[in-house]
């Protein structure tokens, strides 16, 4: 009888932890990476619970292997090469806006001397009429075509 329970002692399980759900799991194989070594509670041959694993050892070979230094030249040059790409994007749009405000300065000052020069300027309005301009519509339009110069020759 001593023998028969000395023969199934082999087959109690090994090892005991606590998993994620918090119940305690019994098993002849170690648990899963993702259980914490604190909920480990049994493992076998004794040993105790909390021991330390000992960091892996660098082979000769692997030490004097060329480090990689993670950056991939082509990536760099295709990222500089858009970079520059949006940089003259940029500068046409930067330079056609330039040359809209000189030109909108050159008639809004064209304008201006139009209506101090004191003619009579004549528009078409909505029903496609003409009529002169009288002098508090002349002020607003002299005034709208200051806001203009003010904002646009800089």
């Amino acid at each position: 009888m001593a023998l028969g329970c000395a023969l199934s002692w082999g087959a109690v399980a090994q090892w005991q932890w606590i998993d994620n759900s918090g119940s305690k799991v019994f098993s002849d194989r170690g648990p899963p990476p993702d259980i914490p070594a604190k909920n480990i509670l049994r493992q076998p041959g004794g040993a105790p619970k909390n021991t330390p694993v000992a960091a892996p050892t660098v082979s000769a070979s692997a030490a004097l292997a060329p480090k990689i230094s993670g950056v991939d030249k082509a990536l760099e040059e295709k990222k500089k090469l858009a970079e520059d790409a949006e940089a003259a994007k940029k500068k046409i749009e930067s330079e056609k806006t330039a040359a809209a405000r000189a030109e909108n300065c050159a008639r809004a000052k064209q304008s201006k001397a139009t209506f101090d020069s004191g003619i009579r300027i004549a528009r078409i309005n909505d029903k496609g009429e003409r009529e002169i301009l009288d002098d508090a519509t002349r002020a607003s339009e002299t005034k709208r075509t200051q806001d203009v110069i003010a904002s646009e020759c800089k």
